[in-house]
């Protein structure tokens, strides 16, 4: 079959270690330089640049100048769903990186997916969502209902600006680490951004930890219904 989509190109991005590598790094949802990049891919900067603009090509990054310097961050939300999927399917395989430490729990327990929030508290408010009523699942996809459309503005995201938006308002997302969904679009960015201006988490420089101080974990468990650790 010679019609459709040509997986196999992305697949070969994807494939390389070096590229998979950067474009881990960048599922942190920060811009990154092509130093940082090449110090996390354990490349040299000129092997970098040359991956860089293969995977900028095929959209998977974008790169934007601020003054001198030019950072990349990830082409959208949907290379970051395919990652996190991906990171699924390689981790129940049994495909799994030798190098483990003690920021391994942490990840699992929340951490950041592009630019929403992952890991066990991001199944749980995903599932909280779904049984207060506030989501509504249909036909693969899942919507905010009238009561989720109500909460949410109550929670302090501006609903009718995210309307505006060409981002879609929910999206699911396969979760890695426990292969259940959380909430991406642009709910489940907003959502996240808002625990950290209500002071319930912050993050975790240079990692994708996602961590909630004691009160934060309280008023979230209250809010969504506490995980499963």
């Amino acid at each position: 079959m010679k019609e459709g989509p040509d997986i196999s190109r992305i697949a070969a991005l994807i494939g390389d270690p070096a590229r998979a590598n950067i474009l881990t790094a960048l599922m942190s949802g920060k811009a990154l330089t092509a130093t940082e990049l090449a110090g996390e891919a354990g490349v040299t900067l000129q092997t970098a640049s040359a991956h860089l603009s293969k995977l900028e090509a095929a959209h998977m990054i974008c790169m934007r100048k601020s003054g001198r310097h030019k950072y990349f961050t990830l082409g959208g939300d949907d290379v970051g769903q395919v990652l996190e999927a991906l990171m699924g399917l390689a981790a129940g395989a049994g495909h799994l990186r030798t190098r483990t430490g003690p920021k391994d729990a942490a990840l699992r327990e929340a951490r950041v997916c592009y630019n929403h929030l992952a890991g066990a508290r991001g199944i749980a408010l995903y599932q909280g969502l779904l049984e207060r009523g506030y989501l509504e699942e249909q036909s693969g996809s899942v919507s905010l209902t009238d009561a989720g459309c109500i909460f949410v503005c109550d929670f302090g995201v501006d609903l009718h600006l995210l309307k505006k938006s060409k981002t879609p308002l929910c999206r699911t997302c396969l979760d890695w680490s426990a292969r259940q969904t959380h909430l991406a679009g642009s709910v489940g960015r907003a959502l996240l951004a808002q625990m950290v201006t209500k002071g319930w988490c912050t993050r975790a420089d240079g990692t994708r930890v996602v961590a909630f101080s004691p009160s934060g974990k309280a008023e979230f468990d209250q809010t969504f219904g506490a995980p499963t650790l």
